[in-house]
């Protein structure tokens, strides 16, 4: 069967793609999707996610493999396995990032995507209550709800500590004013999740020049006189072979991303070799430059209620779900997540180079595949952080030849000093927050590091035994002039190939300084344009 485009991944990238190159209907559109519908109730639900937590139907559960900088531990990198892939399983955290990261990737040799090239493209994608300004936009199909005047009053502790201690306020972390404490926005509208799942494609799949097919696992993409041709794909354990007249895009994430290019015979070449996939293209780049963002959490005791008490009695859970029920209000329409901020963790920052949570509710994730993120048995909060732009790098790579076998992740976490200095700050930064007036006043304890952890060595010890990924995994398929060190150029195009393109977190240059599904958003809005335009 033959197609225009081809798209392969209907994650949160795909799903803006499939609609936008699909709007004018003179383009034939197939979006394939290794997952099943998102139809269950718990995608619509924001505290749903944590139902999809540990769920194998959908989601992949990749693990990485050991990292010896943390103790040797295999470190949980879930992704979506679903129609709106991780998009569809996140907390829905919404924050762009510094302007200086979007700067950064254009000094990488990447024009025209500065952060006052990529603005308009945050703007065109949001639907925001304080419709269009100079920051925001007021009707794009994304809808982002400010949980400000919504989170539990605990919160109002933790910004009057911060207050305290002189830090900045920001009022809004994807405006003018960066730097601070404040509360965070998700994607949600009318108290439900807003992924490019349901307010792209659940619209647009009635074009009949839409086609999705679900369960549909890309094998490779097909190539003649390195044109990209179309795709080999598994599907209910029959192999189909579609076609693409203009372009294949790969909108897999930046774990599958890069291990269909390898299997394609499009990476470094002694890797395609140790596994007999005969040679496309040489680009050594391509599963390279891998970043996430690494955090740990700081578990407290409080003398005051939490959402730990409400969570944890079945009647709690009735009242919550009948306030959710008749009013989309209350906890269950909200992210965990509730506040946090920026923060520079000495004077030497230029920037804000730490990012903290503070979440209303005090959980241990579990250690054994269970789904659940069952509350602490006490009122309880916790305190989390991570470095924004962490300078480890890691790679993907396919472990066999079977495009079945999950890729081998190798974040190479905590890898530089800069990184390692920066968990020492973070630490010290909890520690401080933590001795402010306002929320020394509702601790009883802290539970988790407790209080024998108090050198830096000992913190660092903490942060390398219990830290986890946030889930940020980005940069596999970097964009860049170079073809040794990157895969894609300016215009999304795989380097030294016709009709092929990416797009998607791992094209990312560098991690953003924040939750990276916004910039993920950003790129396919002005990737579908980039399309068009060539079109």
């Amino acid at each position: 069967m033959t197609y225009d485009y081809i798209i392969a991944g209907a994650g949160a990238a795909g799903c803006v793609l499939a609609n936008r190159l699909s709007a004018s209907g003179k383009h034939t559109v197939l979006l394939l999707e290794a997952g099943g519908k998102d139809s269950s109730l718990w995608f619509k639900i924001p505290v749903g996610f944590a139902k999809m937590y540990y769920n194998p139907t959908f989601n992949w559960m990749y693990y990485s493999k050991p990292q010896k900088q943390l103790g040797n531990r295999e470190i949980y990198a879930p992704r979506g396995k679903v129609q709106g892939g991780s998009g569809s399983i996140n907390a829905m955290i919404y924050v762009r990032g510094q302007a200086h990261d979007f700067d950064d990737w254009a000094a990488n040799g990447n024009d025209g995507w500065g952060f006052k090239d990529v603005l308009p493209y945050f703007r065109k994608l949001e639907n925001h209550p304080l419709g269009d300004s100079e920051y925001h936009g007021g009707s794009g199909p994304i809808s982002i709800t400010p949980m400000k005047g919504q989170t539990h009053p605990i919160c109002d502790v933790f910004l009057e500590g911060c207050k305290e201690l002189g830090y900045p306020h920001s009022d809004d972390f994807n405006g003018p004013k960066f730097e601070g404490a404040g509360i965070y926005d998700v994607n949600t509208r009318d108290g439900q999740r807003c992924s490019s799942s349901f307010a792209h494609l659940h619209p647009a799949l009635s074009r009949p020049n839409l086609t999705i097919e679900h369960y549909a696992l890309v094998d490779r993409v097909l190539f003649e006189n390195g044109r990209a041709t179309g795709v080999s794909v598994t599907q209910h354990g029959v192999t189909r072979t579609f076609i693409a007249n203009k372009e294949v895009i790969l909108c897999a994430g930046a774990v599958d991303t890069p291990k269909i290019l390898q299997l394609s015979g499009v990476a470094d070449q002694a890797l395609l070799a140790r596994h007999n996939i005969p040679l496309v293209k040489h680009l050594p780049a391509v599963g390279q430059n891998l970043q996430d963002h690494l955090c740990a959490s700081y578990y407290y005791k409080a003398n005051i209620p939490t959402l730990n008490d409400e969570l944890s009695s079945l009647f709690g859970q009735f009242k919550l779900g009948l306030q959710y029920l008749f009013t989309r209000k209350g906890a269950l329409a909200m992210s965990v997540n509730q506040a946090g901020g920026f923060f520079r963790g000495d004077e030497q920052q230029a920037n804000p180079n730490l990012q903290l949570y503070f979440n209303p509710l005090s959980y241990q994730i579990p250690k054994n595949n269970k789904a659940s993120l069952k509350p602490e048995p006490y009122s309880g909060f916790l305190l989390c952080f991570n470095p924004c732009r962490p300078t480890s790098r890691g790679h993907i790579e396919i472990a066999s030849k079977n495009p079945r076998d999950a890729a081998l992740i190798d974040p190479n976490y905590l890898s530089t000093q800069k990184d390692i200095d920066e968990v020492i700050q973070g630490s010290r930064l909890m520690r401080k927050i933590m001795q402010a007036p306002a929320l020394k006043g509702i601790t009883v304890e802290e539970v988790l590091p407790g209080p024998a952890v108090e050198t830096d060595e000992q913190m660092l010890q903490y942060f390398r035994d219990n830290s986890g990924s946030i889930y940020h995994l980005c940069g596999s398929c970097a964009m860049g002039a170079d073809t040794q060190t990157s895969v894609v150029d300016k215009r999304l195009k795989v380097h030294g190939l016709d009709g092929l393109r990416i797009v998607d977190a791992s094209i990312f240059p560098n991690v953003t300084s924040g939750n990276t599904h916004a910039a993920v958003l950003m790129v396919a809005e002005k990737g579908a344009d980039l399309i068009l335009q060539d079109a």
